[in-house]
């Protein structure tokens, strides 16, 4: 067996139903939700989709508003935390190593394909900011899924490598000098993935409307959660700066795509990552931009939450 129930609820609101589960990652646990359509006891196996969130979320948050809505239309959904993250096992807490958020959801993968009443031929993946270059890159090489939707995609090691004042290759020397000192200490240090508070933000001069419709998200009761620390450990950041998502996707990733982008151009590079994986994609079938939306307001205003469902339900039923 690759997963079992932790409890079951019903949403009256989402018409679907949700089952706590752990899913075996070597010698670690995977904490996941299984969003299921309140049919899914009928004869016919369902398609499913495994959902990759963004970098610093748990499943509660983002994955959880666009599970909960995907299988309410009849799509069962599978969102997990990431190892060493949220309520899922793994040390040291808070790595955010991109090679293994993407054996995440080849294990996710795993215990879809055993799961009773999911159709193992039909199985997709969804990506959302971070995660989506994470789905991208598992999906070259992972051909058990058969169709890749992605919501304001973004490649983690163009972003990274842009972030550098003072170029990616300072940032790595850097980074090497820090690595010996947590040695010589015995501890790791960790940094802030945003500010915790808007008034931080400003007095380190961040005033832009991205990072405060970020923080307004994950740092208040709108979107925050309590297992969401707001942490990365200091040493994932050499494995973001070597990274590339998109690496080979033109020869390897020939499943069909789905890219659905924010029409507001800031500073997240979503929407200049996902136009790059649209021009690359050897089977880009679907593209959407939403007028209006900014990356951020992506993750859970309504108006575009239910857009971009409408359309990833479209792209499943005809691609999976």
């Amino acid at each position: 067996m690759y997963w079992r129930s932790y409890g079951r609820m019903v949403s009256r609101r989402a018409l679907s139903m949700l089952q706590h589960i752990t899913i075996p990652r070597g010698p670690i646990e995977l904490a996941a939700d299984l969003h299921l359509p309140d049919n899914a006891d009928s004869a016919a196996p369902l398609r499913a989709v495994v959902l990759s969130t963004p970098g610093s979320s748990v499943k509660e948050q983002i994955g959880a508003n666009y599970a909960s809505r995907l299988a309410a239309r009849g799509i069962a959904m599978l969102v997990f935390d990431p190892g060493h993250q949220g309520q899922s096992g793994g040390e040291p807490r808070d790595l955010e190593d991109p090679y293994r958020r993407g054996e995440d959801i080849s294990y996710a993968i795993d215990a879809l394909t055993t799961t009773p009443g999911i159709d193992p031929q039909r199985i997709g993946v969804l990506g959302i900011c971070a995660g989506g270059g994470y789905a991208v890159h598992t999906a070259r090489t992972d051909h058990r899924i058969k169709a890749v939707g992605t919501v304001v995609p973004g490649n983690m090691g163009t972003s990274f490598r842009g972030f550098q004042p003072d170029g990616p290759d300072a940032a790595l020397d850097a980074l090497a000098d820090a690595r010996i000192e947590e040695a010589r200490l015995g501890e790791m240090t960790r940094a802030n993935w945003l500010p915790d508070t808007l008034e931080d933000a400003a007095a380190a001069g961040l005033t832009d409307i991205d990072t405060t419709q970020a923080i307004t998200y994950y740092r208040t009761e709108r979107g925050g959660n309590e297992h969401s620390t707001n942490r990365r450990l200091s040493r994932s950041d050499s494995l973001l700066l070597g990274y590339d998502a998109f690496h080979l996707v033109d020869p390897l990733m020939t499943q069909p795509l789905q890219v659905i982008l924010a029409g507001r151009i800031g500073n997240t590079g979503s929407y200049e990552a996902g136009m790059q994986l649209w021009k690359m994609a050897p089977n880009p079938v679907d593209l959407m931009v939403i007028e209006g939306a900014g990356h951020y307001e992506m993750y859970d205003e309504p108006e575009y939450v239910d857009a971009a469902v409408e359309r990833l339900t479209n792209f499943y039923v005809d691609n999976l």
